[in-house]
């Protein structure tokens, strides 16, 4: 593997456009998606953490140029202008009118590493849409990279990092070469606001748009979604007298002992 030289390293990071989680979702009345018109939409949160930490390795003078890739509609442009407004340098959307599976996603951000040659990647660990929680890990099989996802901690050092991780028991330290992925936890930093000045600088920083066409990327859909529907409604509670009727309720009515 070649050795990079942190000083002049470019750091990949994924921004996917998502409704905003503030936003009640709902789905839509014939049952083939959620509404997306007219409901305000914001960066995937996990995303934002991403972003941050590109951030703070440029700052920090261990790369020089952070590049956001988002794929989707045209709209996506403003989730790109949002992380060029937090700091990054430039921006890649690569144009889609339909939702994207996560295998497309990765071979679309491999194709994109071919041609920009970046030291590190930096995605959310999952969208809030689709909780896939598959593009890093798909990504890193494409390219044949070391991953290291549910990042709570990166640590760069000449042509490694040790990434401190989250899981089920707690958290988990590993040594991993350069180049590689990284999926960020929400727990990695506090993304920064985009100041003013920075607002409208973003507004003239570049933005390289292509197609899954012009990248030669086949990103047919494997998955046919037959129809979305919103979760049952909760029934309301039942106030019982003693344990007696409770037990009673349990074991006739609701047969779950």
């Amino acid at each position: 593997m070649k050795k990079l030289e942190l000083d002049s390293m470019k750091i990949l990071v994924t921004v996917k456009r998502v409704i905003d989680y503030n936003v009640q979702v709902r789905v839509k009345a014939d049952g083939s998606g959620v509404e997306k018109e007219n409901v305000k939409m914001s960066m995937n949160p996990p995303d934002e953490n991403a972003v941050e930490e590109a951030l703070r390795i440029k700052e920090s003078g261990k790369a020089d140029e952070i590049i956001l890739l988002s794929i989707g509609e045209e709209k996506c442009q403003e989730t790109i202008r949002t992380g060029l407004a937090m700091g990054a340098d430039r921006g890649i959307l690569i144009k889609s009118s339909d939702d994207i599976e996560p295998l497309s996603v990765s071979k679309l951000v491999a194709k994109i590493v071919e041609i920009e040659q970046p030291g590190l990647i930096l995605m959310g660990k999952q969208a809030i849409d689709d909780d896939c929680n598959q593009t890093a890990q798909m990504t890193s099989a494409l390219l044949n990279w070391p991953q290291a996802t549910f990042a709570s901690k990166i640590e760069l050092e000449d042509d490694s990092a040790t990434v401190t991780r989250e899981i089920d028991e707690g958290l988990e330290r590993v040594k991993i070469k350069l180049p590689f992925i990284a999926s960020c936890d929400l727990r990695l930093n506090e993304p920064r606001y985009a100041s003013l000045p920075n607002i409208m600088k973003a507004k003239k920083k570049p933005i390289d748009i292509k197609t899954a066409v012009d990248l030669g990327v086949d990103v047919s859909p494997r998955i046919e979604n037959i129809k979305i529907s919103e979760p049952a409604t909760r029934q309301k509670g039942v106030m019982v007298a003693d344990v007696a009727e409770l037990v009673k309720k349990l074991k006739y009515e609701a047969k779950v002992i």
